[in-house]
């Protein structure tokens, strides 16, 4: 499934199943080009590409890989995302060396990855399937990861999706946001588009008058479903305002998750209670917020060792499992900013 032509690619990338493999390699080195990578990048691109989609269809069940530009500050490079629901893996670090095979194969396509890739993140469970992450930027220093990741999926045969995220950084305050705009299809993209232009707009203030200010903005949409957090991490705490049906939760690993208030209501109509709700937001914390395509039934116990990992890896691995087909689906994970 191809939603979009490469030149119409937004932040949030192209999904692609695997009619054909060489698709992913072709959209890869096309986005490298139009990033201005390099030459000698888009070549590594090009590898990267090719041996995660040999990866999925040799090994993979349901396999889908996700191509997006990756930003950071007025740095871009180009992320792929590979997520499949196969045999899985018990140790991805044995896995990725040369010479490691299960399929008969010379066994060099993970180490490739990572020889070719600038920064590399996985994780991989027996019976449950593997979530491969890289990133191929431009020669010099590779940038830090950042403290949150999200990934979005339309409805099945649609070409946008509803649901939408947003991250920002202003006077101090870590805020993100999740978006679901009601319906599906444009009008419901258009909803969502209309809040993330509003909350990278809003005053420097706390979720709960973010929330008001985006309800305000949006009175000329058909509405979304939204809710703003922000990370306070040298008080060890998190702010919530929410409004309508999306889900959030801390989790620590070990521990019960921790699920967060979000009121009745739609920001854009009539005139919603928005309340604002603090909650304690320990070191080694994640916070993961989703809309309701991703069914809220979870639980961070079915997967050990995942919160040791990347919020962007995450945030793929809770889609895969979690993800509705016949839903926009958004997850959205965050750890405090270090």
């Amino acid at each position: 499934m191809v939603p979009m032509t490469i030149e119409a690619m937004s932040d949030h990338g192209l999904w692609f199943g695997f009619e054909s493999g060489s698709a992913v390699r072709r959209a890869a080195e096309r986005l490298g080009h139009q990033l201005d990578i390099g030459e000698t990048r888009i070549a590594d691109l090009a590898i990267v590409a090719a041996e995660l989609t040999s990866n999925l269809i040799k090994h993979a069940d349901n396999g889908v890989l996700l191509l997006r530009p990756v930003r950071r500050g007025d740095q871009a490079g180009v992320e792929l995302i590979a997520i499949d629901s196969g045999p899985g893996m018990a140790d991805l670090t044995v896995s990725s060396r040369d010479g490691h095979s299960t399929a008969g194969t010379l066994g060099i396509g993970l180490g490739a990855i990572m020889r070719q890739a600038d920064w590399f993140d996985g994780y991989s469970l027996p019976g449950k399937g593997t979530v491969l992450a890289v990133q191929v930027w431009p020669r010099g220093p590779v940038p830090e990861q950042s403290w949150t990741a999200a990934l979005t999926r339309p409805l099945a045969g649609e070409s946008v999706s509803g649901d939408g995220y947003a991250v920002r950084v202003v006077e101090g305050r870590h805020q993100v946001l999740v978006s679901d705009g009601l319906g599906h299809g444009p009008l419901a993209a258009a909803a969502t588009d209309a809040a993330l232009a509003a909350f990278r707009s809003a005053p420097a203030a706390s979720p709960a008058v973010v929330v008001q200010h985006l309800h305000r903005a949006m009175s000329h949409t058909r509405g979304a479903a939204l809710a703003v957090a922000e990370v306070v991490a040298d008080a060890g705490l998190l702010r919530y305002a929410g409004l309508g049906n999306i889900s959030a939760a801390v989790v620590v690993e070990g521990e019960r998750r921790r699920g967060l208030v979000s009121l009745p209501g739609i920001a854009g109509h009539q005139r919603p209670v928005v309340r604002e709700y603090d909650y304690a937001f320990p070191s080694g914390a994640a916070l993961v917020m989703h809309s309701d395509g991703v069914v809220d039934r979870w639980q961070f116990d079915d997967y050990p060792g995942l919160g040791s990992r990347t919020p962007l890896v995450m945030a793929a691995t809770l889609l895969r499992d979690a993800g509705l087909r016949r839903d926009d689906a958004c997850v959205l994970v965050a750890r405090a900013p270090q």
